[in-house]
């Protein structure tokens, strides 16, 4: 069975308890919302780790009933996305078979697209990363080459991942989402130099899809970035459809500060946050009410480019004093404490105009100097709010792991559906 027919419903799940409370996650009419039983089913069994959770605890939690919950885990384990993971105790009758999560099951790619680097990472279905690959690249070479660049890239990554490689090995069949909107479905067979050529033990290698992170602006939805900052060429340029046919797998596009904070949240951050990004630019991710937050055109986030001073340098996107100009180049000439100043005014600025709990640092220009970076913003932020400020940390590889989310986290309900998905 194919994992995308595991999560569609059939007979009694389809319907159930009209007392079920989905916002404390119980189970939903799916009338509704299409597979959303499995998917919550899913998302259980995937945080109760290695030790699993047993059928019964499954109905427990969700409100399912018995057979409900019997009839969806065993469609998921016959499409190998379930396995016993050994018997818990009972409180009487016989010890009770738990379930875990087949990390192998299903993998998908995430790819953070830099203006001077590119990093792939694959993760597993548990979210673990199981390889990476990092290489110069160049934003300014122009869209088409940096898509043949990214399509090369990827192939690489799966045929050293997943093993196999040109003309040896079984042809990765583009795993199939359930329908949302106009998308159109995955090639099964996908032809050309574009093949994604992986092979996956017994039979063919299960890649859901890729999603690639890069600087903004940029239309989510449509999967084209706009007018990113010093390189006009990329505007308009169909970037998730260009990818997605060169592959053979579906492809999502968004921000890398998007990328980042849907990571961050899918690892148990809550509340309202923003994930500020230093690099080679610099931009914001935000979480509002528990939700990544993109704007009407998909267009939140551009902190970088909110004017600090009114006579300040010119920035490249043809404004001047924007915060972005005015912090890097303070990182130029070597003064961190100016830049976590000029950071602060804009950290300052977006607490008071959204009241967010927190703000999380992260970036490879915080990354070497985190502990003066986050002291710095501490400090200017002090007398004027009691907002937290903390280093993002986790991975180095957060926005291409987060990018890879993108594919991965809708097949547990922890996010929006794929509108911004693209297959072919």
């Amino acid at each position: 069975m194919h994992w995308a027919d595991a999560i569609g419903p059939s007979g009694e799940e389809a319907v159930v308890s009209a007392t079920a409370d989905q916002g404390s996650g119980q189970g939903g009419n799916l009338s509704l919302l299409r597979n959303h039983n499995a998917s919550l089913v899913l998302d259980l069994v995937r945080k109760a780790g290695e030790d699993g959770i047993s059928r019964p605890e499954i109905a427990d939690y969700t409100g399912l009933t018995p057979q409900a919950v019997s009839k969806i885990t065993a469609r998921l384990r016959e499409a190998g996305l379930l396995v016993e993971a050994g018997r818990h105790p009972s409180t009487g009758g016989k010890p009770r078979t738990a379930l875990r999560l087949e990390p192998s099951a299903a993998y998908a790619v995430g790819v953070q697209l830099d203006r001077d680097e590119m990093t792939a990472v694959l993760l597993d279905l548990s979210g673990s990363r199981v390889a990476t690959r990092a290489v110069s690249a160049d934003l300014g070479a122009g869209p088409d080459v940096v898509t043949d660049r990214v399509a090369e890239q990827v192939r690489a990554l799966l045929a050293q991942s997943l093993g196999g490689g040109p003309g040896g090995a079984p042809r990765a069949r583009a795993a199939g989402f359930p329908d949302a909107g106009t998308l159109t479905r995955a090639r099964q067979e996908p032809e050309g130099p574009g093949t994604a050529v992986v092979a996956g033990g017994e039979g063919v290698a299960r890649v859901l899809g890729v999603g690639v992170a890069m600087p903004g602006p940029l239309d989510h939805r449509e999967g084209v970035p706009l007018r990113v900052t010093g390189y006009p060429e990329w505007d308009g340029y169909r970037l998730r459809d260009e990818l997605a046919s060169r592959l053979g797998l579906p492809v999502a596009l968004d921000k890398d500060t998007n990328a980042a904070a849907l990571g961050i949240l899918l690892q148990g951050e809550s509340g309202s946050f923003a994930y500020v990004h230093l690099g080679t630019g610099i931009g914001a991710g935000l979480v509002l009410e528990g939700a990544v937050y993109r704007g009407v055109r998909t267009g939140a986030g551009e902190f970088g480019h909110q004017v600090v001073q009114l006579d300040g340098p010119s920035c490249a996107c043809g404004k001047r004093g924007c915060l972005e100009a005015l912090c890097l180049a303070a990182i130029a000439r070597g003064d961190v404490a100016d830049a976590a100043r000029v950071l602060a005014v804009g950290v300052t600025n977006l607490a008071e105009l959204l009241d967010i709990d927190q703000v999380l640092l992260g970036g490879r220009a915080v990354a070497a100097a985190e502990a003066e970076f986050v002291r710095g913003v501490r400090a200017e932020l002090r007398s004027r709010t009691r907002l937290m400020v903390a280093p993002a940390g986790g991975s180095a590889y957060r926005i291409a792991e987060g990018a890879a989310q993108l594919v991965l986290a809708p097949v547990f309900g922890r996010t929006e559906t794929p509108a911004g998905l693209r297959m072919r």
